[in-house]
């Protein structure tokens, strides 16, 4: 019982959300692309011509506003294990990019570039058990940083979501080691009950 009252004040939430209405109302995949547009008109991370990487890209939120920022010299790389309905300007390749296979035909298409920004807005999937969660969120977090660490252009910016908890410090640190700067980040359209920030590596340590 207690999970369907959830379930549906969840959806009464979400439909009433005006940054959900929004997104419809401008053609947006996700409520999610306003976290991203806010911390890019801060940060100025997205540029003209840039070589982007989304990774967990599904619905494609975050992937349409890196297409429209970087313009038609650059390139927008989504991949994802779920399928996602294609976004012009954006390269999908559905699969885990821990996976040989996956990176492959990641670095094949990438060819002699390097991406100025690898992103993620990965999230688990909930079990509603907060320090499971937190925890899973984290190991996401780590391995899109792996990603990152190996692929970045030097000098190049790195933005994850992460889920406040044990594990945040270190991860902070972890990052620290790995940019000369970090920041953390908590846009407007990030719900103030949710536990998560997003954080912001500058100039990847060569």
């Amino acid at each position: 019982m207690s999970r369907t009252r959830t379930s549906k004040a969840w959806m009464r939430e979400h439909v009433t959300d005006p940054y959900v209405q929004l997104a419809k109302k401008e053609g947006w995949r996700s409520r999610a692309a306003f976290k991203l547009l806010e911390i890019d008109d801060r940060d100025k991370l997205i540029h003209p011509g840039d070589v982007v990487v989304d990774l967990g890209a599904a619905p494609g939120g975050w992937s349409q506003v890196a297409a429209r920022r970087v313009g038609q010299r650059g390139r927008v790389f989504a991949l994802d294990l779920l399928e996602m309905q294609g976004v012009a300007g954006v390269e999908f390749i559905q699969g885990d990019f821990r996976e040989d296979e996956v990176l492959q035909r990641f670095e094949t298409l990438l060819g002699d570039q390097k991406p100025a920004l690898v992103m993620s807005d990965m999230a688990p999937n909930i079990s509603g058990v907060a320090p499971v969660d937190q925890a899973r969120g984290m190991h996401l977090a780590e391995l899109a940083l792996e990603f990152a660490g190996a692929h970045l252009q030097p000098g190049g910016a790195f933005l994850v979501k992460v889920f406040q908890g044990s594990d945040y410090a270190a991860f902070v640190a972890a990052l620290r080691e790995r940019f000369v700067s970090v920041a953390t980040r908590k846009p407007k359209a990030s719900r103030d009950r949710s536990a998560e920030l997003y954080l912001l590596g500058r100039n990847l340590r060569s």
